[in-house]
């Protein structure tokens, strides 16, 4: 490596100068303070619950009935303790306690009940999982089997991370939720906010540029595909201008059952009803509500076509992006 030792002496100075931003700019910084969750630990419970939910399809191979108590008997053990740790980090974080001993110790106490509190909603996540998967071996004629589901979709893995971000979410977990249904977001290129409530039998196709928001509320046996965004049509405030956040006020468009949206359709709105059995096209911008078994569709849009010799059509649609 050819480098020019002048040069690196004025990395102090450097060093210095971005130091200095720490007390100018406090608030993108934490320092001097409890610990906040681990980031990388948070994952590494979230591929830990994977290998819970779907054994033999993740890390460990070989395993079968004899075998696979023990297998999962250790992930839950260990489960326990990272979340234990994490969860305490994030109550205690949220509440502005201090660190002390004292409160370590109340703290870890509340973060252990939620722990278990949540590991004894595992059997029934997996049980709607089981139904997810089948939803989307029904819906889809490209996928040969379970299996290619459970390897291949990437609706899955987000809705799996959402099931159990929302759990945590109900036990009034702070920070925790966000992290894994973000995590999951950057994998898959699907938003789904841990707030919202999604029924069983539920398929995302594609999926690359879903939103759901946190209010947001899908029956059963519905089925979306890429770019659709199930939001907000706009933020309410309080009487001084302040945005009302978290799930106070309902933002988000309700999805009844068996309701199919096709690719980039935006459905807006706290008041807005999707009823069952419906199907919404594609592209479809809705802010209201819509009746039970109702198809909504764009009006068919012109098109115009040219040969190579159409000189003034082809001068039109030359451009760049």
């Amino acid at each position: 490596m050819a480098s020019d030792f002048r040069l690196k002496e004025q990395l102090p100075i450097i060093t210095d100068k971005i130091v200095k931003t720490y007390t100018e700019v406090g608030t993108i910084n934490h320092l001097g303070h409890c610990p906040l969750p681990s980031y990388e630990l948070v994952i590494e419970c979230a591929e830990a619950l994977k290998e819970i939910i779907y054994p033999g399809y993740r890390r460990r191979e070989g395993l079968h009935l004899g075998n696979v108590q023990y297998h999962v008997g250790d992930l839950v053990d260990s489960l326990h303790d990272k979340l234990t740790q994490q969860i305490s980090r994030a109550l205690r974080h949220e509440a502005g306690a201090s660190c002390d001993y004292e409160s370590e110790i109340d703290y870890e106490a509340k973060a252990q009940a939620a722990a278990i509190a949540f590991l004894e909603k595992i059997p029934e996540v997996r049980r709607k999982l089981s139904l997810d998967v089948q939803a989307a071996y029904d819906g889809d004629p490209a996928v040969n089997n379970l299996d290619e589901v459970i390897f291949c979709y990437p609706g899955l893995e987000a809705v799996t991370i959402y099931r159990l971000a929302h759990e945590l979410y109900h036990l009034n977990i702070p920070y925790i939720p966000r992290m894994l249904t973000e995590w999951a977001h950057a994998r898959t290129g699907i938003d789904i906010h841990p707030g919202a409530r999604i029924g069983p039998h539920f398929f995302i196709d594609h999926g690359t540029g879903v939103v759901i928001g946190q209010t947001c509320e899908i029956g059963e046996y519905v089925k979306i595909y890429q770019g659709v965004t199930l939001g907000a049509l706009s933020f309410p405030t309080d009487v001084d201008g302040k945005l009302l956040r978290g799930d106070r006020v309902k933002r988000h468009p309700t999805i009844e059952d068996r309701v199919v949206i096709y690719a980039n359709a935006t459905v807006l709105g706290g008041r807005t009803v999707i009823g069952h059995d419906s199907v919404i096209g594609s592209s479809v911008w809705l802010t209201r509500s819509v009746k039970p078994r109702t198809t909504v569709v764009l009006e068919k849009p012109k098109l115009r076509m040219r040969s190579e010799a159409d000189d003034e059509l082809a001068a039109e649609a030359n451009y760049q992006i």
